[in-house]
């Protein structure tokens, strides 16, 4: 069951997303060759014990940390531990935060030193799907006028769009209808209206957009091992348009 936000609740989701965009800002300043991506785990949930605000991942469905560490081929769901950040990785982080009940959810991709070219080009272009996809979250739009916004782009880059994980609905619960892919048709699935909440997430790949789970049951990566980008923000749908929350 898709589920209609009032006025009080989106307000609540923006203090949740602002503590969101805020842990961002903490680790925008940590990310560097020789950082650990358990140092930038530890510095969230400090942050968030700060706060009052409680993590979204730790223990959800037995989830270890705060946040998703994803080094690299990782597209999503990757584990914070040892691994150490070095020249020319990109990592991306997915970060939730439950403030008064209510969840915020982002993810950015980061360079860690100088990267290459196309590794540069994959962040700007998955940044950039993300942004046509929020252009499209108004009311009256379909859902796949999202998912075909951010797909269009990103494969006009050469790049692949994740099919086999997508954004959600989100509120009370992490996890809510309705799901969001990215890709698809244009003109089809739900009809937008005032008061839905998205969280609008695409992850695009350099290779193939094929991925595999390794062993831990959470690290999602790319079968050819390329690259992958994740971005995300959580989307207010409005009369006066999308409002993004995790800012």
């Amino acid at each position: 069951m898709i589920i209609i936000k009032t006025p009080e609740e989106v307000a609540k989701m923006r203090k949740a997303g602002r503590v969101v965009a805020q842990a961002f800002e903490i680790l925008a300043e940590m990310i560097r060759p020789g950082v650990r991506t358990l140092d930038l785990d530890r510095a969230v949930e400090e942050f968030f014990k700060k706060v009052g605000a409680v993590p979204s991942f730790k223990g959800y469905h037995g989830f270890p940390a705060s946040i998703c560490a994803s080094v690299n081929e990782v597209v999503v769901h990757g584990i914070p531990g040892e691994l150490m950040l070095v020249e020319g990785d990109i990592i991306g982080i997915d970060i939730g935060a439950i403030v008064e009940g209510y969840h915020g959810d982002a993810a950015r991709t980061f360079a860690v030193g100088q990267i290459s070219e196309e590794a540069q080009r994959l962040l700007t272009v998955t940044r950039e799907a993300l942004n046509r996809g929020i252009q499209q979250a108004v009311v009256g739009n379909r859902m796949s006028d999202i998912s075909h916004a951010i797909q269009s782009h990103a494969e006009a880059a050469g790049f692949s769009v994740v099919r086999d994980f997508v954004g959600h609905g989100i509120g009370r619960n992490m996890h809510e209808a309705p799901q969001v892919p990215n890709y698809g048709e244009p003109g089809r699935g739900v009809r937008l209206k005032s008061g839905m909440t998205l969280a609008i997430e695409p992850m695009v790949n350099a290779g193939g957009y094929n991925v595999e789970i390794l062993a831990d049951d959470w690290t999602v990566v790319t079968v050819d091992g390329t690259l992958s980008a994740h971005f995300e923000h959580t989307v207010a749908i409005t009369e006066h348009g999308p409002e993004v929350l995790t800012v």
